[in-house]
């Protein structure tokens, strides 16, 4: 039960949070141009430039466990500190993660790097923690999945400008006669510092209203009790894990020359890309699972929103129509692979996961622009795992379903774990073949979508914040 102590207008919390959510999947982002940066920098194999993401998003592993063994043993710590508190805390912890990409690039020191990326990771879990909740209490309830989604989608924007506005400033315009130096990040990672304290003083200068749970942690482990949930552990591991195994490659595979065989500052709008597709699919998304749209309005809907997206993420990325127009083809399967999906959220996680593995798989086995178009449009079918998952794992878990949640957040390792997986395969065997961990990945995930299809049946759909 949630006591709500004062009504006031939301307009200008939400929209506080929603720059918060940009940010964060912004700086996220940034750590798929970090990583071919670095890898030429320190002269490190695809095993240890892999690291960037084994330290960050190890960071939400840890600080999950963190957070539920301190809520298990004394009690909720954002329901003790407010959510308000619990934001600041994250930025202001963000704020340092960013911070001391400074003293790493003066030392010219892996390590340094390695140490900040933790610290910031440690800030994000604190953020994820409370701004989801915290988002869907800026207003009605039935109106929560609305809300989160559309936070969710500024957090892909942010995902989709990163690589390029990052990879300009790392790659071109802090680079020294086009060399790379270390302190080619200082100055952006100041700037990101700069941010985020600009917008904890927002937040802390806005009124917030306050809430606060009147419900009571669970003892033990229960939640483990119910086989979707898991299952569904395994799924958020492998989701996060294929899908920050492909970010973190892209760059480093369209160098190769067998596929495009083109520079940093050209594949970088590639990645937006990739994760402008995520956005569309979430769009998209969105609207195929409102259960108040039906027949020729939605599909009108879902097609006007899918050039919407499409027209704006062609106006971030430095690529003429021509260089992009392939892509349309991918929406065209992603449409149709909504309409197969019929609304359900396990049915849709199936069609999806098993297309993902499609493509990985065409990947692998081909070269030149084909794989480079497949690999890509694999963002536009990764757009409603996280969500779908999350929906499936936690049906029917009645008392358990907040202990379950954070369960399901420390899952988040996958993003840690699966890139040095990969990145050792791409050592002993190549870039190109090495994608077939993500297909492995996705292959359990359209194995849970079929459990749930089997056992939970047509599952109420929702649009969950967080992931990626």
């Amino acid at each position: 039960m949630i006591d709500q102590t004062e009504k006031t207008s939301y307009t200008i919390p939400f929209a506080t949070l929603t720059t918060l959510f940009f940010m964060w999947g912004f700086i996220t982002c940034m750590n798929d141009v970090l990583i071919p940066h670095l890898k030429e920098l320190f002269s490190l194999t695809y095993l240890q430039s892999m690291l960037v993401q084994f330290c960050f998003f190890g960071a939400y592993f840890i600080g999950s466990v963190i957070y539920f063994v301190t809520s298990y043993l004394w009690g909720d710590p954002i329901n003790k500190i407010g959510y308000k508190n619990g934001m600041l805390l994250g930025l202001l912890i963000a704020a340092l993660g960013c911070f001391l990409f400074y003293p790493a690039a003066v030392f010219s020191a892996y390590g340094l790097f390695l140490s900040a990326l933790f610290i910031l990771g440690l800030g994000f879990t604190l953020l994820q923690i409370a701004a989801n909740p915290y988002v869907s209490l800026l207003g009605k309830p039935e109106g929560a999945s609305s809300r989160l989604n559309l936070a969710q989608a500024f957090n892909s924007l942010g995902t989709t400008i990163a690589p390029v506005i990052g990879g300009f400033l790392i790659f071109e315009f802090f680079a020294e006669g086009g060399k790379i130096t270390a302190k080619a990040t200082e100055m952006p990672y100041i700037i990101f510092t700069a941010v985020f304290v600009l917008i904890a003083i927002c937040l802390y200068l806005i009124k917030l209203p306050e809430f606060k749970s009147e419900e009571h942690t669970e003892k033990g482990l229960g939640a483990l009790q119910f086989p979707q949930l898991k299952l569904g552990i395994l799924g958020i591991f492998f989701y996060v894990g294929a899908e920050v195994c492909i970010g973190s490659f892209i760059i480093n595979f369209l160098a190769l020359p067998e596929i495009m065989g083109i520079s940093e500052s050209v594949s970088k709008n590639y990645l937006a890309l990739y994760w402008g597709g995520s956005m569309i699919g979430r769009f998209l998304g969105a609207i195929s699972l409102n259960q108040n749209l039906s027949g020729i309005k939605k599909v009108g809907f879902m097609l006007v929103a899918a050039a919407a997206v499409f027209l704006l993420i062609s106006s971030i990325v430095d690529l003429n129509f021509a260089q992009i127009s392939t892509f349309l083809i991918f929406m065209g399967i992603n449409l149709l692979g909504f309409f197969i999906g019929k609304a359900a959220p396990a049915r849709t996680l199936l069609v999806f996961a098993l297309i993902n593995v499609v493509l990985v798989i065409l990947t692998i086995v081909n070269a030149g622009s084909f794989a480079m178009w497949t690999i890509i449009s694999v963002g536009l079918f990764n757009s409603i795992m996280w969500s779908n998952i999350f929906t499936l794992s936690i049906h029917g878990l009645g008392k358990y379903t907040s202990q379950g949640s954070s369960l399901l957040v420390m899952a988040i390792l996958g993003g840690a774990l699966l890139p040095l997986v990969q990145g050792a395969f791409a050592d002993s065997m190549g870039i190109h073949h090495s994608f077939f961990v993500p297909a492995l990945g996705y292959l359990y995930i359209a194995f849970f979508g079929f459990y749930c299809s089997r056992k939970l049946g047509n599952v109420k759909a929702e649009i969950i914040g967080g992931g990626h």
